[in-house]
């Protein structure tokens, strides 16, 4: 290893944009917010070090034994956030970076390409949620708020920037790429002119602009900050040490990321990295969508390749082992795309699955019985699905796999190698009895179930346990019996509840006993109607309404909002009574 000359950001930029630097496979994908972006071009306008790189020269006869990927140029949080595969059908050597991904990445979006990061409180799956932003640079102040920055470095929509610069009343957005355009210090003085930054009637924002502009043009151009070593061996092994020895010793690195870059190393047939991401994103749009990663993917792997130990660590990810998991990948990967669609078809969402380590042992279930055709829908496999419908749900409720879930992954895994006759609940819940990751409810845990409000995330596993008929390939909403709009107090008082009762009728209006699921489309036609008006409207004969009452625990006692507080008490009795049944079948009724 050498150290080599040092180069220029422009120099660097250069590089990656001719797709000179490459990444190998063994590095994790861009990971930085906007905020760390900006941070580092104000440290680097203040002339802090920002740490050596380390590059590999990989000869061009040698290339081809290994993968390498391209450098991200406009980063998209949904649509593009994986590296492509690089072309590396060309003349020349490649120079592949080891470390330094991140930061280089990171000035290349900043001076040539652009972000777009989730809006807060916007849905993951609605484009507008994801605006394209470029980098802009204030030339007339400092931050307001500076937080430790002395440059107003940030990020905007690409469509403020058409003319690449933002005049405001008191700031000058420089669209900072742009200084990557100028030839030689005389069309800095240019730009300064032709903007009037020059002659602008405050002095200090004049000079504050002048230098500002300089010292990035110089900072780009001249200075010669990006300080590397070059790799020369091309030994794979020593390699692969060299970029653990780099990268696990700091915290910025995902665990998960290095054990990726391990398997993808040693993988030989397929790319780790690109079918592991390809099935990650895949399963991700299934339904109503999920939010799987690839530490799901890596531990399920380890599982449904029946590795003894299935812990997170180097070790486990050896030649051997990799080999095992690439023989077996089509296998793996499409038992987890089968226990994801199993999922979705009960009803479980992003929002509602509190655990993706509790879909490893069905992947692992359906990987052992060789996923059989059409398993979701056929009539043949109804109560095994039932089976594992109830565990997952279940498991979900006691949060078994909290804390440590190999303490989990592993009996269960054992039980359903060991089982020979479909799903086996029973001997799941018989082999952790006893254990702190026991899936059996005591009467308190009943109790605190029914504690579980609107919009907490337990509410729906609870609904799902009480609903086992409905088929959840159907949209359900979680639906309020009483309508929630109804309880505010004035219209409670309007509505002729007593004063006293007001704070009784509000504390419990989103309380499980007030739930229900109810289809999209009859949720939206009961909207604000009165309970008992809606009753009599959607279901007009005696016979109607009383199925409607027998499956949704509605007990029989007056429904007109006047006598909310007995509805209440009563269909709490009628729920726990059902979820003791489920929960606890042992205990006599």
């Amino acid at each position: 290893m050498s150290f080599e000359r040092p180069i220029t950001i422009k120099e660097a930029v250069g590089n990656i944009y001719r797709k000179k630097y490459l990444l190998p496979a063994i590095q994790r994908e861009f990971i930085w917010e906007d905020d760390q972006i900006t941070k580092l071009f104000d440290s680097l306008m203040r002339g802090y070090p920002i740490g050596s790189f380390l590059f590999w020269k990989v000869e061009k006869e040698n290339s081809k034994k290994f993968q390498f990927y391209e450098f991200i140029r406009n980063y998209h949080e949904n649509k593009s956030k994986h590296n492509p595969k690089a072309d590396i059908s060309g003349e020349g050597d490649i120079t592949a970076v080891l470390d330094g991904q991140q930061r280089l990445t990171a000035l290349y979006l900043g001076l040539k390409g652009s972000v777009a990061y989730k809006l807060p409180r916007k849905r993951w799956n609605n484009p507008e949620a994801y605006p394209e932003k470029v980098l802009v640079l204030d030339l007339l102040a400092s931050p307001e708020d500076p937080v430790g920055m002395e440059y107003d470095f940030r990020f905007v929509e690409r469509s403020c920037c058409e003319n690449n610069n933002i005049k405001e009343n008191n700031a000058f957005w420089f669209r900072v790429g742009q200084a990557l355009d100028f030839k030689e210090p005389s069309d800095v003085n240019d730009f300064l002119i032709d903007n009037g930054l020059s002659t602008i009637e405050n002095k200090k924002q004049a000079k504050f602009a002048n230098r500002t502009l300089f010292k990035l043009y110089d900072l780009l151009h001249k200075s010669e900050v990006v300080n590397y070593f070059l790799e020369k061996d091309e030994s794979l092994d020593k390699v692969l040490n060299i970029f653990i020895r780099v990268n696990s010793g700091g915290t910025e690195l995902n665990y998960s990321d290095l054990l990726l870059s391990i398997a993808t190393a040693q993988w030989q047939k397929k790319d780790a990295r690109e079918e592991i991401h390809n099935l990650v994103d895949e399963i991700n749009q299934i339904g109503g969508g999920f939010n799987f990663d690839k530490d799901f993917t890596l531990k399920s792997c380890l599982v449904l390749s029946d590795f003894s130990d299935i812990t997170f660590k180097v070790d486990n990810f050896n030649s051997q082992n990799m080999t095992t998991i690439e023989k077996n990948w089509d296998n793996i990967s499409e038992s987890i795309r089968s226990s994801v669609l199993l999922l979705s078809s009960f009803g479980y969402n992003r929002d509602t699955l509190t655990s993706n380590n509790a879909v490893i042992p069905i992947a692992y279930y359906l990987n052992k019985i060789d996923n059989p055709t059409n398993y979701v829908l056929s009539i043949r496999h109804k109560e095994d699905r039932n089976e594992i419908f109830r565990w997952l749900t279940i498991s979900l409720l006691k949060r078994a796999f909290g804390g440590q879930p190999d303490n989990v992954l592993r009996p269960v895994r054992q039980v359903i190698a060991e089982s020979n006759n479909g799903f086996p609940f029973d001997k799941i819940v018989e082999k952790l009895r006893g254990t702190t990751k026991s899936i059996t409810f005591t009467d308190e845990e009943i109790d605190s179930l029914l504690d579980y409000k609107w919009g907490q995330k337990y509410t729906f596993p609870i609904l799902a346990l009480l609903y086992p008929t409905l088929d959840f390939r159907n949209k359900f909403h979680i639906d309020h019996i009483f309508p929630r709009s109804i309880f505010t107090p004035k219209r409670l008082i309007n509505r002729g509840i007593a004063d006293d009762e007001v704070y009784n009728y509000i504390a419990k209006r989103n309380s499980l006993a007030n739930l229900q699921l109810l289809e999209g489309l009859p949720n939206q036609e009961k909207s604000g109607k009165e309970f008992n008006e809606w009753l009599l409207e959607t279901y007009p004969t005696e016979d109607e309404r009383s199925d409607y009452l027998r499956r949704n625990y509605i007990p029989d006692t007056d429904l007109s909002l006047s006598n909310f507080l007995e509805f209440f008490e009563e269909r709490d009795i009628l729920l726990r009574k059902k979820l003791v049944k489920i929960l606890m079948p042992s205990i006599e009724e």
